[in-house]
């Protein structure tokens, strides 16, 4: 029981110092090429917009947070 109650609160500092570390991942949808082949045709990748990476959810949380936040105390 104790091993399950610190796996969650270290999972979470483990997935917010690499979103610190490291913001941007390798695209899933196109496996990091920046293109996918759709009936035949090469089309540019919807989610990372041919970047080949995308932003990781939690950065994108922080981000946003951060932005309220700044915009909240002017």
């Amino acid at each position: 029981m104790l091993v399950a109650c610190l796996a969650i609160p270290l999972a979470a500092i483990y997935y917010a110092a690499l979103c610190l570390l490291r913001p941007f991942a390798e695209c899933r949808k196109c496996e990091a090429t920046g293109h996918r082949e759709i009936r035949g045709k090469t089309k540019v990748c919807r989610r990372c917009r041919g970047r080949r990476y995308r932003l990781r959810y939690g950065r994108r949380l922080h981000n946003h947070w951060r932005r309220t936040r700044e915009l909240g105390t002017r």
